[in-house]
């Protein structure tokens, strides 16, 4: 059985790491250290560690202000809030003088779950991807959230990282990966469709690519990490050569990731598309399994959906 690791454990045990080696990390927390694993790193560096309480844009008007001075700040809370409460702050005070700030949000999309309609953020990469200076990761695995964490700690200016609640397989090799911010990376290589994914859905697109083998269907599948910058080069390639594309995302179809890729087709290289998301919809209370079944983010959906589009493209 592959083994599930959630992106937050992963962020959590980065930050760790990060306060041994570099002294000019800080982590500020909106009273959830628990659940977006901050915690272990205030146990670790107390002195480095700031909890603002339930005050979102002060969390990330303090991160901008330490940033100033030569901190780099790592700024955590749910993405439902990092994005939605604070969002004029981050525009404002973190995109807009291009302060090197890490915005890492956790309980991002429908596997938040339970807590149902208002803590699923569906809208955050939307929100931030449209902020001048700001880059927006996903990362698809605990491997590659490691690996980021790591990375965007020594790039200079503002970063967007999405994370998730609930365990992802791991499908990345942690001795061989090498993330690099704005580079797409493809995972199986085919000539008769695309699939590009982001965050928790690229395994489903390798399970549904896989499977599509044995109907006779040769499909890519690519893992874009880097919402922003996006690797266009990667998505043309993959328009001319395999001539159709389907997205998918753990986020609504407006502004995410099938609209980054959807703008790159259409004015490079036209080719029939999908776009599988939440369909312009509020999430609800359940399962996460059950979630992704119920607004179409599985292995047959994708599926059907490639076949479709396959036939579109004749």
């Amino acid at each position: 059985m592959t083994k599930k690791v959630a992106t937050r454990e992963a962020y959590g045990e980065a930050l760790v790491e990060l306060g041994s080696s570099n002294p000019n990390v800080v982590v500020l927390d909106a009273d959830l250290s628990k659940s977006t694993k901050t915690n272990d790193f205030a146990k670790k560096f107390p002195e480095r560690f700031f909890n603002m309480g339930i005050a979102e844009q002060n969390l990330m008007g303090t991160a901008a202000g330490l940033a100033t001075v030569g901190k780099v700040p790592f700024a955590s809370t749910f993405a439902m809030f990092a994005t939605g409460r604070a969002f004029e702050i981050i525009r404002n005070s973190i995109g807009y003088p291009k302060l090197n700030v890490k915005i890492c949000a956790t309980h991002a999309g429908l596997t938040v779950g339970e807590d149902g309609a208002s803590h699923q953020a569906l809208e955050d990469i939307a929100c931030m991807r449209v902020i001048p200076n700001m880059t927006v990761i996903v990362p698809a695995d605990a491997v590659e959230a490691k690996a980021a964490i790591h990375t965007i700690a020594e790039v200079k200016g503002p970063v967007y990282v999405r994370l998730g609640r609930s365990g992802v397989p791991i499908i990345n090799d942690e001795s061989t990966y090498q993330f690099e911010i704005g580079k797409g990376v493809m995972l199986k290589d085919g000539k008769d469709a695309t699939i590009i994914a982001t965050g928790i859905m690229v395994n489903e697109a390798l399970e549904a690519a896989k499977a599509l083998e044995d109907k006779g269907l040769s499909v890519r599948v690519i893992n874009i990490h880097t919402i922003k910058p996006l690797d266009e080069e990667i998505i043309i390639k993959a328009a001319k050569e395999t001539g159709t594309i389907v997205t998918v995302e753990e986020h609504n179809i407006i502004g995410g990731l099938g609209a980054a890729v959807a703008e790159v087709v259409v004015e490079n290289h036209p080719v029939p598309m999908k776009r599988i998301g939440t369909l312009d919809t509020f999430g609800e209370s359940g399962k996460p399994d059950a979630l992704l079944k119920k607004y179409g983010l599985t292995k047959e959906n994708i599926m059907e959906t490639v076949e479709n589009a396959v036939k579109i493209k004749g």
